[in-house]
């Protein structure tokens, strides 16, 4: 199979769909491999790198998109992109379809058989191919938020772990799940109050056994996290429901029971954010403030540190490339329904079930999808 990868073009997106690692292994496989000349310069690989591996170098994305069986991305395609999809090729990239029902009707219309990494599924429930990602926007939701928190940047003027003498932020972790537990892992390694929200029992108790005293746990009801919220220097959203719009759970009538300067960073921005007041930011302009508090809602965190980002991402695609590459897309999934959970869009039909309930369009599963 012909597999390439394009340069990112999303606002300070840096990552990169293949290293030269994947490339290699790919055309270990016998496959040609095709990528944008600069496609990895964001990693700091650059074109000689992707040569040396037996990749061949192509002068733009255009071409790539007019001669690949299957391109494989990091982040949803911009319009641009998605004018050059066509039906019988393979996208396999993260879409986050829910909240963005322009890119479904072009990937309808354009007849792409398009994978979406983020719901890809992996032996109880998880989600593995969205898993390190989520862990570095867990981590970097902390970074993020203590630098809002500085006066400079609009905020409170607070310091997370304190000095003695002088007490900690507190920090409100809605969500329990990956992002939820990294973000509050690192919080709690700087000393801040961290309270983890969640409404899941076995996760509090999970989370309880693994902090003992270095975070607390509470149970998510909306009286709990309308004082979680109040109480709270730095709020992290980390609510998924995986294919779906993120539920609304922070209402601007809260903003105003919150401390003037405080933040609250949505991570669940991808899926249409988890607060009401937010919307999708950059990290050119990464911050905005209503009704006096910060919101932080960059839709590509782990783009800020994209080799990092970049390394963790192939090392849980790649393995499900080749596959794709190796047997084609349809026996891929058939022989793993794991994959097979990734499919959310096929010859003009959308074959995930909270993407077609959420955006209204009627469902078509891969076990009914023509041989």
């Amino acid at each position: 199979m012909r597999v390439g990868t394009v340069r990112e073009i999303k606002n300070h997106e840096y990552r990169v769909g293949l290293t030269p690692e994947s490339a290699r292994e790919l055309a270990a496989h016998g496959h040609e491999v095709w990528v944008e000349t600069g496609a990895g310069l964001g990693i700091g690989a650059a074109d000689r790198d992707y040569e040396v591996a037996g990749a061949v170098i192509k002068p733009d994305a255009a071409t790539i998109f007019a001669g690949c069986e299957m391109v494989v991305k990091v982040k949803e395609p911009q319009a641009i992109e998605r004018a050059q999809l066509r039906e019988g090729q393979i996208l396999f990239t993260y879409l986050h379809l829910a909240p963005d029902p322009e890119q479904t009707a072009d990937l309808v219309k354009s007849g792409v058989t398009a994978i979406a990494y983020e719901t890809v599924t992996g032996p109880g429930g998880q989600l593995p191919l969205l898993k390190p990602m989520s862990q570095v926007a867990g981590r970097m939701a902390i970074q993020a938020g203590a630098t809002a928190l500085e006066k400079a940047h609009g905020g409170r003027g607070v310091l997370l772990g304190g000095v003695p003498g002088v007490l900690p932020a507190k920090v409100a972790v809605i969500g329990g799940g990956v992002v939820g537990f990294n973000a509050a892992q690192m919080a709690a390694g700087l000393g801040a109050d961290v309270t983890i929200l969640d409404r899941d029992p076995d996760v509090l108790e999970r989370l309880g056994t693994h902090f003992e005293s270095r975070a607390k746990t509470r149970f998510s009801n909306q009286a709990n996290l309308a004082d979680c919220v109040a109480e709270a220097d730095l709020v992290i959203g980390a609510v998924l429901i995986p294919g779906a719009a993120a539920p609304k759970l922070v209402t601007r009538a809260m903003l105003a029971t919150m401390k003037p300067g405080a933040v609250l960073v949505d991570v669940a921005i991808d899926q249409g954010g988890c607060f009401e007041t937010s919307h999708a930011t950059t990290h050119a302009e990464p911050t905005y403030v209503v009704d006096g508090i910060v919101h932080y809602c960059v839709a590509n965190m782990p783009g800020g540190v994209a080799r990092t980002s970049t390394y963790a991402l192939n090392n849980v695609t790649l393995p499900h490339a080749l596959k794709i590459a190796d047997l084609g897309w349809k026996a891929a999934l058939a022989a793993n329904p794991h994959l097979a959970a990734g499919l959310n869009v096929h010859a003009g039909e959308v074959t995930y079930e909270a993407v077609a309930r959420e955006l209204g369009y009627a469902y078509r599963p891969f076990a009914e999808l023509p041989a």
